[in-house]
């Protein structure tokens, strides 16, 4: 699981002190956990938040009043739901696990260690989903095994499936091409009665090879049907399940072409008709075989995929028409290249895999590192054109750690992607194995590729104009960081904002926004536009003496009215720094310039803080925005913060807008400015029509 990426932990925290609720929330966050926060205040409004949306985890303190930890247990079993419960100790002794034990609960955090909190939070989290994954794992194989059963009963392919060497179970398909009239006719039959005598020696070592896992999942022979005819068959055998029983699925096709000419055929059907490697199905089951030998075996195996670097631009230059032309040439340098035991594929339109058994991860890096060489080293020629063309190589190194083919596939296609991130003509190999080594040196290459972007002034801005729902002609946009590749790809800052952080850097890129930002005001305003700019900044400025100056010079320097720019902090961040975001704001508020809350209405008691922070625009959350036409309780809760935020004299913003029908409830909730892709994309211009 992702912690904070894809999904949000839902968290009911049960607690007297509002304070120290927001605290472990922050905390949590800060350690990377998305947080959705909800706190009640007493018995009936706990009971009615477990019942409308249930929460992941509840987080009890022992000595709450409001609502009893007695209660709490009483409530989630009542419940019937799935959710684990923790009670908050200051201080724990063996009287008082065992009762805490003795109520149900899952198990104790102790409030003054914040990272047993965070690592006791994510493994009931994981284990939290896997059970979920698992319920829904089990519905689905249920689903799919009858499916299954009836997609194999109704087939036209003769089908059964064999235990040590005996029939269990064959459609009907299979039936009619042996003469029986039902399954009971062959039940517990032997698949030898069922072979040419001549065909029988050959057979028994066929069935002891299969046994082992040994032979060929393909077997050519001479098949009897019951009247005692013969015929030519070919059998594929694959390890299937059937009612909880390890066996052989047997699918048999009457072969009435000539062997040779059916060998030819069955060789085309594995086959990329456009490049001559195997195509996708076949590779997949490949991989599946390797990765089975990996997970029983503990052997050790190579995967690669291989994506063209700009391949959009390449088939513009060399036209359309010959896309397969282009496929075929990089298909022919990687055959090139390839030793004999490696396979190849074409595994997506433009995206190779090569799978190098018995491959160590020097081997596999070696094999990477050729590959990319090939294509980076050499011209590509096609029949009509020749043309300089790199690649990127994501890989993995297959072994016990990642035994799973999704696994497996997944990690490859993000580490490809890693690559194309970053300009292409690179090699991103994951290593189980070797995880510290190879994510050492991913940050190293991150790290030296942000403070190119800072000294080599890589950074760019885009620009996402504000829309007022209230007739407001104030022309306001806000601008978005983006750092620009070595091919003039432009990377977001998720991508490498974390790396910054933890190495210090944040404070440098804050400063280059806040003195980007200044520029382009007084830039706008010497054309005579009055433009509003809304810039983010982290934490670190909190902490930076010398930004306050800076913000000072740089208005001086460009002519820049300090009453244009906002600078963006987020809810959680202040919350957690408040006496720095406070002097901050005090600071820059002699320049004119004004601090607005972003990610609002997340926390606990998110009005609460503007009591002690003036800020000049509240940004809602973007997690309300999902799904709104259709979500009631974020259409009530958008109203609630548009009705406080009025009452304060303070005015809000609503990002992420996606349709029409959310521009509507938006309106009519007293929103003041609306922002999003529906509305008008970012870009790298201040062109649009207020």
């Amino acid at each position: 699981m992702q912690f904070g990426k894809d999904t949000a932990l839902r968290l009911l925290i049960v607690d007297d002190s509002v304070e120290a609720a927001e605290a472990i929330v922050s905390g949590l966050r800060n350690s990377g956990i998305a947080v959705r926060p909800s706190r009640p205040e007493n018995v009936d409004e706990l009971t009615a938040l477990i019942a409308q949306q249930p929460p992941d985890l509840v987080l009890a303190a022992r000595e709450t009043h409001n609502v009893p930890i007695a209660k709490v247990m009483q409530c989630v079993d009542a419940s019937g739901k799935d959710l684990p419960v923790l009670v908050l100790l200051d201080d724990i002794d063996d009287a008082r696990l065992l009762e805490i034990m003795g109520l149900g609960a899952r198990g104790v955090l102790l409030r003054g260690h914040p990272e047993h909190v965070q690592t006791r939070v994510r493994k009931e989290w994981a284990d939290l989903e896997a059970r979920r994954s698992q319920r829904k794992l089990e519905a689905q194989v249920r689903e799919t095994e009858r499916r299954c059963d009836a997609l194999i009963e109704s087939s036209r392919d003769p089908i059964a499936y064999i235990h040590e060497g005996m029939h269990i179970r064959a459609n009907a398909a299979y039936l009619e091409i042996f003469g029986f009239e039902g399954f009971e006719d062959v039940e517990g039959m032997s698949l030898l009665d069922l072979i040419a005598p001549q065909q029988v020696d050959g057979f028994k070592q066929l069935l002891k090879q299969l046994g082992k896992g040994e032979a060929p999942p393909r077997h050519e022979t001479q098949a009897r049907a019951l009247d005692g005819s013969h015929f030519p068959a070919v059998m594929e055998f694959t390890p299937a399940s059937y009612e909880g029983e390890t066996c052989l699925q047997v699918i048999l096709r009457r072969q009435e072409l000539d062997p040779d000419l059916a060998r030819e055929v069955e060789a085309l059907r594995q086959r990329d008709q456009a490049t001559g490697l195997l195509n996708r199905a076949t590779f997949l089951r490949a991989l599946e075989d390797t990765v089975a030998d990996a997970a029983q075996n503990a052997t050790h195996h190579g995967l690669l995929l291989i994506e063209p670097d700009h391949y959009v631009r390449l088939l513009q230059d060399i036209g359309l028409d010959a896309a397969d032309d282009l496929i075929g040439a990089f298909a022919q340098r990687l055959r090139s290249v390839l030793g004999p035991n490696d396979i190849a594929a074409r595994f997506a339109e433009h995206q190779f895999a090569v799978l190098t058994r018995n491959s160590d991860h020097l081997h596999t890096a070696g094999l990477a590192e050729t590959l990319r060489a090939a294509f980076a080293d050499h011209v590509l020629a096609t029949d009509s054109r020749s043309l300089n063309a790199t690649v990127s190589i994501g890989g993995v190194q297959i072994g016990e750690k990642i035994a799973s083919v999704t696994a497996v596939l997944g990690k490859a296609s993000q580490c490809v992607q890693s690559t194309v991130s970053v300009g292409g003509n690179r090699i991103e190999l994951f290593d189980p194995g070797a995880v510290d080594r190879a994510e050492e040196e991913r940050i190293e290459a991150w790290v030296a590729r942000i403070r190119d972007g800072l000294d080599g002034d890589r950074f760019v801005m885009d620009y996402q104009p504000l829309i007022g729902l209230h007739g407001a002609p104030d022309e306001m946009y806000e601008a978005y960081l983006r750092l620009r590749g070595e091919h003039g790809e432009l990377v977001p800052p998720l991508a490498f904002l974390q790396i910054a952080e933890e190495h210090g850097l944040l404070w440098e890129i804050d400063r280059w926004v806040v003195g980007k930002a200044i520029a382009v005001i007084g830039e706008r305003l010497r054309a005579g536009k009055r433009t509003t700019l809304l810039a983010k900044i982290t934490q670190a400025s909190l902490q930076d003496q010398s930004l306050q100056q800076f913000i000072g010079e740089q208005l001086a320097k460009h002519g820049a009215d300090g009453k244009l720019l906002v600078l963006q902090l987020p809810e959680s961040k202040v919350f957690t720094h408040l006496r720095a975001a406070q002097e901050f704001q005090a600071a820059v508020a002699q320049f004119g310039v004004r601090v607005g809350l972003e990610q609002f209405g997340v926390g606990l008691n998110s009005f609460q803080l503007l009591s002690h922070f003036d800020a000049a625009l509240l940004k809602i959350d973007r997690s309300f925005m999902e799904e709104l036409p259709s979500n009631p309780d974020h259409q009530q809760r958008i109203r609630e913060i548009a009705d406080k935020a009025r009452e304060l004299g303070k005015q809000t913003i609503a990002e992420f807008v996606q349709d029409a029908a959310s521009m509507t409830i938006l309106f009519g909730a007293g929103i003041d400015y609306a922002q999003g892709h529906f509305l008008a994309p970012a870009g790298p211009e201040m062109d649009y029509e207020f």
